[in-house]
């Protein structure tokens, strides 16, 4: 059994898309265990044995590389590892596969932190402070244009196959709004979007714990969010 502690976020949503893309069925193959984030459940010693970054999502898989249990933090590892248990989108071929892991960091590196910031600046910040505003909606349509060019010519993000680089870069865009996207200013942006949404996997991996999110409207939570709860010794 794979064993995955998580929330309905763009980093979770990766982990749960990823299973029922490789044909994991949820129930059977693998469980969630809802790590409420709002409520500070990250901060659990339970949870930061197998997360010491206190962030979700995390997994456990009972039957590892060598046949023993392994835990995994970091939803672009988890990828990583979950394409390499079910040799599904990573291709084999050095040249192909290093065109997908590229992008993979792409996104770990620049559309999950950066558009995580204009999301916050643009929804979350208790004062509207406009450089942060501007700078983090800017860089969320650069990093938009860079998507939009390259699926001008390409079918999927790292070329013509479906790949862990579409599954880490999705979830991302479904808050295009509120990151101050126009979708009229990135058209193949969309059309990519739209086709990976269709995919049956993705529709239910974006749907698991989908039911528990709520908006983040008391000072508490925004303590345990963004507050001094982040760094507090343990």
């Amino acid at each position: 059994m794979i064993n995955v502690y998580s929330w309905p976020t763009p980093n979770g949503h990766k982990v749960h898309i990823m299973l029922e893309e490789c044909g994991f069925k949820l129930g059977k193959d693998w469980q969630v265990h809802a790590i409420d984030i709002a409520k500070g459940d990250q901060f659990a010693p339970a949870f930061l044995k197998i997360s010491p970054n206190n962030k979700v999502p995390a997994l456990v898989d009972d039957v590892g590389p060598d046949g023993k249990p392994i835990a995994l933090f970091e939803s672009g590892a988890i990828l990583l590892y979950l394409a390499a248990k079910t040799g599904k989108f990573l291709p084999k071929s050095d040249r192909a596969k290093f065109e997908v892991l590229q992008w993979l960091m792409f996104q770990m590196g620049g559309v999950g932190p950066m558009l995580g910031q204009a999301h916050h600046f643009r929804t979350y910040a208790p004062e509207k402070i406009e450089y942060a505003y501007n700078r983090y909606t800017n860089e969320a349509k650069r990093l938009y244009g860079v998507m939009d060019k390259q699926l001008a010519t390409n079918a999927y993000i790292a070329g013509k196959t479906y790949s862990i680089a579409d599954i880490a870069i999705f979830p991302w865009t479904r808050s295009w709004e509120k990151q101050g996207i126009d979708w009229a200013d990135f058209p193949h942006v969309k059309a990519w979007h739209d086709k990976i949404a269709a995919r049956p996997a993705v529709q239910r991996g974006v749907a698991v714990l989908a039911d528990y999110r709520k908006p983040l409207t008391d000072k508490a939570t925004f303590e345990v969010l963004f507050g001094s709860k982040q760094f507090e010794k343990r």
